[in-house]
C-alpha cells in the first residue's frame, strides 16, 4: 500500500499530534484529534478528494467520514501502519440516532449511503477504527468512540445495512494470535474493503450512480437541516437523553 504526499497543514498537524510520542500514544492522539472534528456533510467533491479532502477538513474545521477516514489513513500511513478502507452500505431512516421528527421523515425516504471508517493492522489483527462522530453528538445517540486505547476494535458509527448488531468483536484480545488465518481481514456483514482510496471511490461512484433526481434533493435537504440540527445539538444547553 502506497503512502501520498500531503499538504502542509496535514503535515504540521501530524507533527503536533504525535511529537513526543511512542507509536500506539501518536495513534490514539490521531484518531482522537480526527473524531473531535465537528462532523458534517459536506457536498463540495474536493472533500471526497482523498489527496485534497484531508487539507481541506482541516481547514474548514468540519467534514463527513470520507474526508475524516482519508486523513486518518494518511497519518497512520505516515507512522508506517497499514490502513485499509472499510465501506459500510446503510440507510439513514435505520440508525439509532435520536432525529427530530421532521428530520426522521425525510431520513426514512432516503437510499442506501454509504459510511467509510478504515481497516488497520495492530500485531495480527486488522481492526475497525472509526473517528466519525464527534463527541457532544452523544447527547443525540450517536455511537461516541471514546477512550479508544490503540488495541481494541472501535464501534461501527453505522449500524449497517441488515446488520444484526453494531458492535462485533469490540472486545478482541490483545495478545498475539496463534493462527496465521487472522491476519487477513475479516470483514463485517455488508463490509466492503479496498486497499486504496480510488478503489472506494470507483466502488462509490458506481453505487451511487443510479440516484435519481428525486433522491439527490431528498439527500441535499436532509444533509443541511442535519447540519443545523447537530449544531444545535452540540449547545451546552441541548438537553440530554
Amino acid at each position: 500500500m502506497g503512502r501520498i504526499s500531503m499538504g502542509q497543514l496535514v503535515n504540521r498537524k501530524f507533527r503536533e499530534w504525535t511529537e513526543g510520542l511512542d507509536s500506539r500514544q501518536a495513534m490514539i492522539s490521531i484518531f482522537s484529534h480526527i473524531r473531535d472534528i465537528p462532523y458534517a456533510l459536506v457536498t463540495d467533491p474536493v472533500f471526497h478528494d482523498s489527496k485534497k479532502g484531508p487539507e481541506f477538513l482541516l481547514k474548514q474545521g468540519r467534514g463527513s467520514c470520507a474526508p475524516k477516514h482519508f486523513l486518518l489513513a494518511a497519518m497512520y500511513r505516515m507512522l508506517n501502519v497499514d490502513v485499509a478502507y472499510a465501506t459500510f452500505p446503510f440507510l439513514w431512516g435505520a440508525q439509532e440516532i435520536r432525529f427530530t421528527p421532521a428530520l426522521r421523515q425525510v431520513a426514512v425516504s432516503l437510499p442506501v449511503s454509504y459510511h467509510l471508517a478504515c481497516r488497520v493492522q495492530i500485531g495480527c489483527r486488522w481492526i475497525l477504527v472509526d473517528a466519525t462522530w464527534d463527541p457532544p453528538l452523544g447527547k443525540a445517540g450517536f455511537p461516541i468512540n471514546l477512550n479508544w486505547d490503540g488495541y481494541a476494535e472501535t464501534e461501527c458509527a453505522v449500524k449497517p445495512l441488515n446488520a444484526t448488531a453494531r458492535k462485533i468483536n469490540a472486545g478482541a484480545p490483545k495478545d498475539s494470535c496463534r493462527d496465521s488465518g487472522t491476519r487477513e481481514i475479516v470483514p463485517r456483514e455488508g463490509e466492503k474493503n479496498h486497499w486504496e482510496a480510488e478503489d472506494r471511490q470507483r466502488f462509490y461512484d458506481e453505487k451511487v450512480r443510479s440516484r435519481t433526481p428525486d433522491d439527490i434533493r431528498r439527500a441535499s435537504w436532509f444533509y443541511q437541516d442535519l447540519n443545523a440540527w447537530m449544531e444545535r445539538v452540540r449547545n451546552p444547553d441541548y438537553p440530554a437523553g
